[in-house]
């Protein structure tokens, strides 16, 4: 019998197809033919995924309305980034002659693509309320085009961020390489614009927003903290603002910095009291250094004050007041002989 060209008969397959072979690059090696017995146990897997669908302790999402897209999504952030930031992204250059069409363009395509993402938002609400979905495509565009009317001020906004960091990082060369490069720019302007779709009160669309730039960054801020003009967070890996965390103006904060949540209580039904004010207020010129956490809905720090690194606090600091831990004791071994400083 003559096998195949390209198929290598199962008599040869222990002998001549080992394993690590399968990737070889040379184009004309040879694949083994995989025995039929394996594949005949996949309709079996097939039925046991489809039946544990019935079950009420799994999760899917059958027979509702479709999601937003993740990957639209994203794109309708990249495409804000050249608004907000012109001739800064995109794969043109944009000059003051070429400004006008360029804009036009991208304000006419995230229209449309944020009608379409908040319109399928709005009903998968209506859906899992069991609610009659009666204007959502009306509502769709009516909250897209209050968004893109916001895009000024939020200009001047993180026009205003931009500035803290380079005044709050010695090592910033420019504004440039600020908003090319630096992750808590990307973050806080990724916060800003799912900061005004949470305050329209857009569903789903905000919390994916902020978790692709905790993804990309490693800085979580929720959408729902209210966050004051001239913030800065230096280096930013690990930072966590709570959902109903107040800041306020010119605050800067450093790397694994936490404003967070205590345990929270239960009601009747034994449910957690989730809109409850539950993070902290930070007020006005706070400088928090890395590692400080931060915890309660009735803990405010008082304007002015400074948070040393690892400071935990779960009660309120006055004004101008500076939290320190006290210095560890440090051992040293030097040649054999200890001693602590």
């Amino acid at each position: 019998m003559i096998p195949k060209k390209g198929v290598m008969s199962m008599d040869k397959l222990d002998s001549e197809c080992p394993a690590e072979k399968a990737f070889v690059s040379d184009p004309d090696h040879v694949e083994c033919e995989l025995p039929p017995l394996f594949r005949q146990e996949l309709p079996q897997i097939v039925t046991d995924l489809v039946e544990s669908c019935q079950d009420m302790d799994t999760f899917h999402h059958l027979n509702l309305v479709g999601f937003p897209s993740r990957g639209v999504v994203i794109e309708i952030i990249e495409r804000l980034k050249k608004v907000i930031f012109p001739g800064y992204f995109g794969e043109h250059e944009v000059d003051s002659f070429s400004l006008t069409y360029q804009m036009g363009i991208e304000i006419n395509t995230l229209f449309e693509l944020l009608s379409r993402q908040i319109t399928l938002s709005i009903r998968h609400e209506c859906r899992r309320r069991q609610m009659v979905c009666t204007a959502c495509s009306e509502r769709g565009q009516k909250e897209a085009l209050t968004l893109l009317q916001r895009l000024k001020g939020l200009r001047k906004i993180l026009t205003d961020d931009v500035r803290a960091a380079y005044e709050g990082d010695p090592a910033a060369k420019s504004f440039d390489e600020i908003i090319f490069s630096y992750p808590s720019i990307l973050a806080i302007l990724i916060y800003r614009i799912a900061h005004e779709l949470h305050d329209q009160d857009v569903p789903l669309i905000p919390r994916m927003m902020a978790e692709y730039a905790h993804s990309v960054t490693g800085i979580d801020i929720n959408p729902g903290a209210m966050i004051g003009r001239h913030f800065f967070i230096d280096h930013g890996t690990g930072v966590v603002i709570g959902e109903t965390s107040i800041i306020g103006d010119y605050v800067r904060i450093y790397q694994g910095v936490t404003l967070g949540a205590l345990s929270l209580p239960m009601d009747e039904k034994g449910d957690l009291l989730r809109k409850m004010k539950r993070h902290p207020t930070i007020e006005d010129h706070v400088t928090i250094y890395a590692g400080a956490t931060i915890l309660g809905g009735e803990t405010v720090i008082g304007a002015g004050s400074v948070i040393g690194g690892n400071v935990w606090l779960t009660r309120s600091v006055p004004p101008g007041t500076t939290v320190m831990i006290e210095a560890p004791k440090l051992k040293y071994k030097e040649e054999g002989a200890t001693r602590e400083v």
